[in-house]
């Protein structure tokens, strides 16, 4: 994924714990991704997702400033961590300036949070 090469922005992350909390709460204007491929969202999910899988980027890319606010929390998601850190530094040089990566992803969610949630 060529758009990715090069881009060396820190990237905030969140734990799964801080996640769990803010989905308990409930928090609005929250823009949550999830950038696993549909077969694994098939797997284990979670509520309020949306699913951009990295492996369709030419599909989405162009519509992310008109789907999503760049000035609101957005949370983004995948397996263990890595696909959605690339995710993050996209965003932030798209101008979102509010992005966190999940630490561990949805495999550390199910671990330490919710284990209900199957691993793979």
């Amino acid at each position: 994924m060529s758009s990715f090469q090069g881009l060396k922005q820190p990237i905030p992350q969140i734990s799964v714990e801080q996640l769990a909390s803010l989905l308990a709460a409930g928090k609005e204007n929250l823009q949550l991704v999830d950038v696993r491929e549909p077969q694994e969202v098939a797997i284990a999910r979670l509520e309020g997702f949306e699913n951009l899988p990295l492996s369709e980027f030419g599909k989405w890319s162009g519509e992310i400033q008109n789907r999503f606010d760049p000035h609101a929390e957005t949370i983004v998601l995948c397996h263990h961590g890595v696909r959605s850190a690339q995710m993050c530094q996209w965003l932030i040089v798209e101008g979102f300036t509010n992005v966190k990566n999940v630490t561990g992803g949805i495999d550390a969610y199910s671990s330490l949070i919710d284990s209900t949630i199957p691993r793979y």
